[in-house]
């Protein structure tokens, strides 16, 4: 499978404890992380076309792809396996539908999981898996 990044906010609780989620589920370790606030994570941020600034989704992209919103969300599902590939179920919905729901939670993140001063720093046994 090819390795995909998973751009992030650095400083959201709800965004690291998802990257955590992520982390000890990725059995393959296909999926690598970058904080959008980072170099890596700018510099994939202009690649994609997206603003350096306005962080209101988390991206995953396999290098050629850029995935946001709830598309991010299913595609990050589907490569954890089962049971979580379960969820493209919800790909069934209309894409609209889905990311109104995103929006409103990505919106409201600090206010309802609270934000950190400083970006995520990876455990030791992580670092391999992050990009600066």
């Amino acid at each position: 499978m090819k390795e995909m990044i998973l751009l992030f906010d650095g400083v959201c609780n709800f965004c690291n404890f998802w990257v955590n989620f992520v982390l000890d589920r990725d059995r393959q370790r296909v999926i690598r992380f970058a904080p959008l606030q980072s170099e890596a994570g700018k510099t994939l941020l202009k690649k994609g076309g997206f603003s350096e600034k306005d962080f209101d989704t988390f991206i995953l992209t396999d290098g050629e792809i850029f995935y946001t919103k709830s598309d991010a969300g299913l595609k990050v599902a589907s490569v954890l396996g089962f049971p979580y590939s379960m969820l493209k179920v919800f790909s069934l919905l209309p894409r609209p539908l889905r990311n109104w729901v995103y929006d409103i939670i990505a919106k409201n993140r600090y206010s309802f999981f609270g934000k950190k001063e400083v970006c995520r720093i990876p455990a030791p046994g992580e670092r391999e898996r992050f990009l600066g």
